[in-house]
């Protein structure tokens, strides 16, 4: 997947991108604007973009209200189909990140998270990418998930779901809720409930 890196004015106010985000995408053009805001304003930004020859962009930057906003229209004038990760940019206020948030939504942004852009991609756990190369991911860039996953392949690994537990509507979170509550003795209503529910 293509990924266009850009800055406003790398001696400006917001100065280079972070040696971390370079480091990730060592191969990926960074097109250092001479200081328009709105990147799509710059032509080598937008040379980049086509040349991406993609018709779907997912959009970050420093503020949302700004950075990623003023891309996100702009993209949108243009047709493209704009997903804004969400989690990726910040602003001082909430009343500002609601503001950007309303104003990219009512021009057919898509508002998302990071992990439904991984899954998004990703698409199905079985396939490449799949498990094998996401979670790995996920441990290192969204731990709250990677923490799940690892519980879960853990309860798979040591044999501690009893047969059927598998398949409790809840999921992955759902059966380490159910590990946890076997080890305080109180699975067996709680399982039950569940299962009642799932056929229900």
């Amino acid at each position: 997947m293509p990924v266009i890196l850009s800055t406003s004015a790398q001696s400006g106010p917001n100065g280079p991108l972070p040696r971390e985000i370079l480091d990730m995408f060592p191969d990926a053009p960074l097109i250092e604007r001479q200081g328009e805001v709105d990147a799509w304003d710059n032509v080598l930004f937008r040379a980049a973009i086509r040349e991406a020859n993609k018709s779907q962009i997912i959009v970050a930057g420093i503020t949302t209200d700004v950075c990623t906003t003023f891309l996100a229209l702009s993209l949108r004038a243009e047709g493209y189909g704009v997903w804004a990760n969400i989690e990726a940019s910040g602003t001082s206020t909430a009343l500002i990140r609601d503001t950007a948030n309303a104003r990219m939504q009512a021009a057919g942004v898509q508002l998302v998270s990071m992990f439904a852009i991984v899954c998004d991609l990703m698409r199905d756990w079985r396939g490449t990418p799949g498990s094998a190369e996401v979670l790995p991911w996920l441990a290192r860039y969204y731990p709250a998930y990677g923490m799940v996953a690892q519980g879960h392949g853990g309860a798979i690994r040591n044999g501690s779901f009893a047969p059927g537990e598998g398949g409790c509507c809840l999921g992955i979170l759902g059966r380490m809720i159910l590990g946890l509550l076997r080890s305080r003795g109180a699975v067996e209503d709680v399982r039950s409930e569940w299962r009642w529910r799932a056929e229900g």
